[in-house]
């Protein structure tokens, strides 16, 4: 079989002998853009009459044109991109050219491969990593250039890396990079050099992640005498070099990773240096410092800018079994620091860090490094440590040699699935995988990178990352539950098909236009890889050992595939590993990696992908972007869909629907009160566990399990040349020995990398999906002025007086709006014109919330009239964390709060004439009493019923507030920026 053979038309076949293009084969619509900065009102992108495919959402239209249409340099009337056909020319005329001159195909299949392509993306079956978006075919299709930016790239007929003549007629297309680091302060990849590579990769849309272990420690002798500072005191300056570059006006926030060996002499500071540092932001936060992600507390501390891993080995794990068992940490060059510490300590720093904080994640080293298919990389050396897997990119999904690169792509799984029919359309399915894996490698042929290293070993290698998204939205339209066998086999089968048909493609390219560089130096240990991928498959359903692994992974079941009606999916996985064993023996591989499972935090937006790569669905409640800005709050549009599927009645669903959207009035506004789906009527419980979400809704009880999230990546790892990005979501009450369990399970099912993430870990993100249960207060938990208070009353016996306001008295009503509820704060005075009396008003009587603010008025107002001084109430308020918080509508100077705490202490700070933490400050001219406040729409964003919002940080494009954990990455699910790499 040669690659021409499979080059046809699948889905433009209306096109062949046809004058039409594949842009006529959508119906078009004009759309405005407008993005608001949630903090100032500013609008901060603001585009008329852009056009896009009909079927597109606005919240699709407002992502795609904000983050990806070229704002400037275009050769047309508005001097910028204004239509998704450009963007769509732009790339995919590029990928076709480099293609076409590497030698893929020839002149007759052109039109073919960039119809398909053209219309795949059109009808959002795939997209690129963000970085072909920004860079991809600006010198082709507009004659943009710009400088040269340091980048180089792989002459092949030089046989030498050359520095790349201008910014855009060759590509950064590749978002994730692993970067060596030496030992060094000076020169090629020293230290000083690290921060110019990583300032690079950062300003072109792209992240970084270095295993670091090679850094001398602290007190290591240096080579011009003394000591080393060590690995921390460098880490530190990096993490600020990322923070700085986040907010420096770049395409997209800084992404980075750092990973660190466990027996490296610095590992225990390593290990607990973000929870050290959370600590002291809830310090900060008791001396009234804003505990937003981006308020002064965080600002203050370090560590804030990378995901944090420790790399585990096999010998550690087995090591835990025994509780007297210790590990040496060895120092770099100076075995004098060499120290024994206890296994069980290090593994419970770990544990309780990850509890405290979030980090660090773990990444198993050996079972990384059993799937690596290049461990004699360029010069033999089998496993010399400069061959092996040594760190990640900051996602953990790409993992291979140092000094590489990835582009990536994801396909849209939902678009190959029937699912009136309950069909799974294999073919086009392969046709996508085909077409793409051009893309990808086509890439690399005209690729550009930021050092010679990368840039050399790119075109030697050329690791692609093909993956799949929305796999959460395909199991409840199959109506299968997220933890369950049956969507775990079908995930694996679909990853299956995806890395085996790849790397069959990257068979036929090899016999085009030959394997990688150093294909035959690694040859038989890809070979003996692709085969325990073949054997996970189950492909000739006999039970094989597998080939330098130390456990077994999770094998396809064929038999429950072929009982859930999905015996094409079974043939195509048999048929696909058949071709690909034999095509990879006979004429190689082009491409050393081809698959990995990546957030898509962005490009799944575009796409209007209703979950993210392999995560389930966070809420029942979605939110539906307007025309013309706002939105409106819809059920999760799948589930209407999976109910039909079980049979239940056009007048069951709307029931059911109306439970999940039921709404009270609360002060003019219709919120939704719980947004649960348990307890619906009609519902059968044994469908429950079908609609069960990553946390609890409301206040439902059910959620699928740290466990089940753990089963489905250990199901995929075997079917995927890298790994995946993806965070298990534990609720607050976990322990430190739940996170230990989750880390044992992982390993034990053949995970490569997992990190955790428990609910109201950071001082930020305050708890919910949960009310806190009251708790005895402890000195350690008091506020400064709350010490001082108690140290007056323990030193001092009084009897204070107090003076109540009487009779007819001037006031103040302050009206203010925070996450939908709407808030009347009255404020009244003594005759001096001393505050007496603060009175905050909400909610239906008897309510929870007209309760608890009724206790608030009553605390705060007596405190006033025992003679508390106004400004010490408010600094004790300040800066108080918890929800509802962020933007605050209806009030002309406070525009955010971190609570309603919060927001009361600036009103008393304006009564004072103290505008110093108001995000707005008066005119001259301007009082409380003549300002007059313009009614604002609530922003849905903030409501209880959206768990998986990271309530207390903040986009860092739009200052929303609706941030989404999107594998180790986070996302905002307004202009879709992501801290990520894709």
């Amino acid at each position: 079989m040669n690659l021409s053979n499979l080059l046809f038309r699948h889905y433009t076949k209306e096109l062949e002998n046809s004058s039409k293009t594949v842009y006529d084969l959508f119906q078009w619509k004009t759309v405005d853009i407008r993005i608001m900065d949630y903090n100032t009102g500013k609008v901060i992108t603001n585009m008329e009459n852009v056009e896009f495919p009909e079927h597109y959402s606005q919240s699709a239209c407002d992502i795609i044109a904000s983050k990806y249409f070229r704002k400037k340099g275009v050769p047309n009337d508005r001097g910028y991109e204004y239509s998704l056909k450009q963007v769509v020319h732009r790339m995919v005329s590029f990928w076709v050219e480099a293609a076409l001159n590497e030698g893929l195909f020839d002149e007759s299949k052109k039109s073919i491969v960039y119809d398909e392509l053209a219309f795949m993306m059109l009808n959002q079956m795939w997209a690129p990593n963000s970085p072909q978006w920004f860079n991809t075919g600006l010198k082709m299709s507009y004659g943009i250039d710009g400088p040269p930016q340091g980048h180089y790239y792989y002459d092949e007929h030089l046989k030498d890396v050359v520095l790349a003549k201008d910014a855009y007629t060759r590509t950064q297309g590749s978002a994730c990079f692993i970067v060596s680091v030496e030992d060094s302060l000076l020169g090629d990849k020293s230290l000083t050099d690290q921060l110019v590579t990583e300032t690079r990769l950062f300003k072109y849309g792209s992240g970084v992640g270095s295993n670091w272990s090679s850094i001398r420690a602290k007190g290591e002798p240096l080579s011009g005498g003394g000591k080393s500072s060590g690995l921390l005191s460098f880490l530190k300056v990096f993490d600020r070099n990322a923070g700085a570059i986040k907010s420096g006006g770049t395409t997209r926030r800084a992404a980075k990773m750092n990973v660190l060996d466990i027996d490296h002499p610095e590992i225990e500071n390593f290990i607990t240096w973000k929870a050290k540092e959370e600590d002291k932001v809830v310090a900060l936060g008791k001396m009234g410092y804003s505990t937003h992600f981006d308020g002064e507390a965080y600002e203050t501390v370090s560590g804030q800018n990378a995901n944090n891993s420790v790399r585990i080995t096999d010998q550690f794990m087995n090591l835990l079994s025994d509780k007297d068992a210790t590990w040496t940490l060895k120092g770099r060059i100076d075995s004098s620091i060499n120290c024994e510490v206890p296994v069980a300590k290090l593994w419970n720093d770990i544990a309780y860090s990850a509890w405290r904080c979030g980090d660090p994640g773990v990444q198993f080293d050996d079972t990384i490094n059993a799937w690596h298919t290049c461990p004699a990389g360029e010069d033999g050396k089998l496993n010399a440590k400069h061959n092996r897997i040594n760190a990640s990119n900051p996602c953990s999904e790409y993992m291979f040699l140092d000094d590489t690169a990835c582009n990536l792509a994801s396909i849209n799984i939902v678009k190959y699935y029937d699912a009136e029919n309950d069909v799974f359309d294999v073919e086009g399915y392969l046709h996508t995988i085909k077409m793409v894996q051009i893309v990808l490698e086509a890439t690399i042929h005209w690729g550009q990178f930021p050092t010679k290293d990368i840039a050399r070993k790119s075109y030697h290698f050329r690791t692609t990352g093909l993956g799949l998204t929305n796999l959460g939205a395909l199991f409840m339209l199959m109506a299968k539950p997220y933890d369950s066998e049956e969507s775990r086999n079908i995930a694996a089968s679909l990853m299956s098909i995806l890395t085996g048909y790849s790397y069959y493609i990257s068979s036929l390219f090899a016999k085009e236009v030959g394997p990688f560089t150093y294909f035959d130096i690694n040859k038989e240990s890809m070979l003996r890889v692709i085969g325990n991928h073949a054997k996970a498959a189950n492909y000739d359903e006999c039970e094989k050992d597998f080939e330098g692994l130390n456990y077994k992974p999770i094998v396809i079941d064929h038999q429950l595939l072929v009982k859930e009606g999905y015996r094409n999916i079974s043939d195509c996985l048999k048929v696909v590993w058949e071709k690909t064993l034999e095509s990879g023996k006979t004429n190689g591989f082009r491409n050393a990696q081809v698959s990995v499972l990546a957030p898509t935090g962005t490009i799944a937006f575009a796409m209007d992908c209703a979950t993210t790569s392999a995560e389930p669905f966070f809420s029942h409640v979605a939110y539906k972007k307007l025309v013309g800005g706002g939105s409106m709050e819809i059920i999760n549009p799948i589930i209407p869909i999976t109910l039909k599927k079980l049979g239940y009645t056009k007048e069951q669903i709307d029931d059911i629907v109306n439970y999940v959207l039921r709404k009270e009035s609360k002060n003019g506004f219709d919120i939704i009160v719980d947004g649960k789906i348990e307890g619906a009527p009609h519902l059968k419980e044994e469908h429950y566990p079908i609609f069960d979400t990553a946390n609890r809704c409301g206040t439902g009880k059910r959620y699928i399990s740290p466990e089940g999230h753990v089963k489905m990546m250990g199901a995929l790892t075997p079917h995927i040349s890298g790994a995946i990005s993806k965070t298990v979501n534990l609720p607050n009450d976990a322990t430190v020995e739940d996170i230990k369990n989750i880390y044992l399970l992982s390993w034990k099912l053949g995970v490569k990398a997992i990190a955790l993430y428990r609910d109201g870990c950071k001082a930020s993100q305050p708890l919910n999906t949960t009310i806190d249960q009251e708790k005895e207060t402890k000195i350690e938990d008091l506020t400064y002025q709350e010490l001082l208070e108690y140290a007056k009353k323990k030193q001092f016996e009084y009897k204070p007086v107090r003076i109540k306001p009487s009779g007819i008295r001037k006031a103040h009503v302050h009206e203010a709006e925070i996450g939908g509820l709407k808030l009347y704060i009255t404020t009244s005075f003594y005759e001096d014109g001393r505050l007496g009396e603060i009175y905050v008003a909400a909610g239906r009587q008897g309510s929870l919330v007209k309760g608890l603010l009724d206790s608030l008025s009553t605390t705060i107002s007596e405190m006033l009239q025992y003679g508390v001084p106004a400004q010490d109430i408010a600094k004790m308020y300040r800066g108080q964390k918890y929800e509802p918080s962020g933007f605050i509508a209806r009030h002309p100077y406070i525009k955010s709060a971190d609570s309603i705490s919060d927001l009361i202490s600036k009103i008393i700070e304006i009564e004072l004439g103290d505008y110093s933490h108001c995000q707005v400050k008066p005119d001259e001219t301007d009082t409380i009493l003549n300002t007059k406040i313009e009614p604002v729409t609530p922003s849905p964003g903030n409501s209880s019923n959206n768990p998986e919002i990271i309530y207390g940080e903040v986009c860092a494009n739009c200052k929303s507030t609706k941030l989404v954990r999107n594998g180790t990455c986070k996302v905002c699910m307004d202009c879709g920026t992501t801290t990520g790499c894709s």
